[in-house]
């Protein structure tokens, strides 16, 4: 089945379709102020290591934004299995979230290659996230849901930040790599700046798919619409 818990709502498909950083859960409960907390700690890591080197930054943090989705997809897909029951349309939508962090890396790898120490980083920070994420989803599904809705927010903040950055001339706007086209049917004269805004609009859609997830979890309304639905990821979609 299509997941239908998000459908684009026209209220709000202008400012969503800039992925305006604007938009935020406000926290109800300890279960969200937890992961908002959780959040800010590691936005905060990520600020004191990083500063404004967001093409490096983007390296590391997508592979750990390329986690959740795929631990998701991993114990829905066992509990449906279990339990005989269709899962709503959880699986795919996780999945593709998970293939869609993934390509963010692949693209920023070629854009910002990645050094040794980088890469042990991202080595111990993969497994370190992976194991606790997948405990947490185990422990509260709507937790960790909420956690990956907050890290979007943030996402969303940061790749805004990088197109100042870009606008302002402290970082070239280099041509876009050829992945990046690809993937996002970009046209031959795209540049980095280009990839950015449809990395950011990606991030918004996970941001609200995930706070729906949570919101739905635990019994509360959905509090904004949802972003438009990525173009690049129409094709796998299954026919409603």
């Amino acid at each position: 089945m299509v997941n239908k818990i998000l459908a684009p709502d026209p209220r709000a498909l202008a400012e969503e379709a800039v992925a305006e950083p604007a938009v935020h859960h406000k926290p109800v409960g300890f279960s969200d102020r937890f992961a908002l907390g959780f959040t800010k700690l590691l936005r905060f890591a990520a600020d004191t290591f990083f500063a404004k080197r967001y093409g490096h930054r983007a390296i590391v943090l997508e592979t750990v934004a390329a986690v959740p989705g795929m631990v998701g997809a991993t114990i829905n897909h066992l509990t449906a299995l279990r339990r005989m029951c269709d899962d709503d349309g959880w699986i795919r939508t996780l999945m593709e979230e998970a293939e869609n962090e993934r390509m963010h890396l692949m693209t920023f790898v070629q854009i910002a290659q990645p050094n040794l120490f980088e890469r042990l980083v991202i080595i111990l920070v993969q497994w370190i996230f992976y194991i606790g994420f997948f405990l947490l989803y185990l422990v509260s599904k709507r937790t960790a849901h909420r956690v990956v809705g907050y890290f979007e927010e943030e996402a969303v903040i940061s790749y805004t930040l990088y197109l100042k950055e870009i606008d302002e001339g402290r970082s070239p706007n280099v041509a876009a790599p050829a992945i990046a086209k690809h993937y996002w049917k970009l046209p031959d004269t795209a540049t980095l700046r280009d990839v950015v805004l449809v990395v950011r609009a990606d991030e918004a859609h996970h941001r609200d798919v995930n706070h729906g997830f949570a919101s739905m979890l635990a019994g509360l309304p959905i509090d904004h619409a949802a972003a438009p639905y990525p173009p690049h990821a129409h094709d796998i979609r299954v026919p409603e």
